[in-house]
């Protein structure tokens, strides 16, 4: 069985999520400057025309303020996703993406759904409950932090503003948990202590070697007391000789 590799930080870390943010700024400058609406290329829910919009509504935004909301999310869970989760980063962020457009598609109300926030749902979702379900601290604390950061997108399921499309947000939403519990492989690999391993012998352990019966701490062993108290000649030197037969002597 292959060794895990230790997490480590590369570029293609912030460079594919910062590629991504960029493409969706450079469809939203074209917008403004030539004074275009893609907007009709978004998800038309049960219209086959509808479909592109799986592909091309991540990068269709209807404001600035739209668009800035979902920049800096999309920016740090795509970084963390691709961080954490290096082995499955390009099946979560694309085939996620294009079953969150779907399901969007299947069920949501007959209007046009455009931005990437089900994209920035979908990420959430599966970084959140992928760390629960890992039971790994590293994972389990990006969890917690992802919901310190972006818990109050949980009211966004929800159809409280008839301008957002709640219908997005929960696509992305299942489809994160879908792939939470599809994704088996955890990134980091168990470590387990010398106390878990089936052939510990507590007695061996030098922590515990320094607590007596009643459980108080002894700063120094009866060993390593007389190490010290002898530090002349007293204490006699073990020195193990290994001998070796050249290959000329074999000949």
């Amino acid at each position: 069985m292959q060794a895990k590799k230790p997490l480590q930080f590369s570029t293609d870390v912030i460079l594919y999520p910062l590629l991504f943010v960029f493409l969706i700024w450079a469809v939203f400058w074209v917008e403004m400057r030539f004074n275009l609406r893609f907007t009709t290329w978004g998800i038309y829910p049960q219209k086959i025309e509808g479909l592109r919009g799986v592909l091309f509504a991540p990068f269709i935004h209807g404001s600035l303020k739209h668009i800035f909301n979902n920049s800096i999310p999309l920016l740090i869970l795509s970084a963390a996703l691709f961080y954490f989760y290096r082995e499955a980063r390009w099946k979560v962020l694309i085939i996620g993406t294009l079953l969150t457009g779907l399901l969007t598609w299947a069920f949501a109300r007959p209007a046009l759904h455009i931005g990437a926030s089900g994209v920035v749902y979908m990420l959430a979702a599966f970084l959140f409950f992928k760390g629960i379900f890992s039971k790994q601290y590293q994972l389990t604390a990006l969890s917690f932090v992802v919901v310190f950061l972006y818990g109050s997108l949980l009211w966004y399921l929800f159809p409280i503003d008839p301008k957002i499309s709640w219908e997005g947000h929960l696509s992305g939403f299942i489809i994160g948990i879908l792939f939470a519990f599809l994704i088996k492989k955890n990134p980091v690999e168990n470590k387990k202590y010398d106390w878990e391993r089936a052939d510990y012998n507590p007695d061996e352990d030098e922590f515990l070697q320094h607590f007596d019966e009643d459980g108080n701490f002894i700063e120094k062993l009866p060993e390593e007391e007389l190490l010290e108290n002898n530090t002349d000649s007293e204490v006699p030197v073990r020195i193990n000789y290994i001998f070796k037969k050249k290959e000329s002597d074999n000949l």
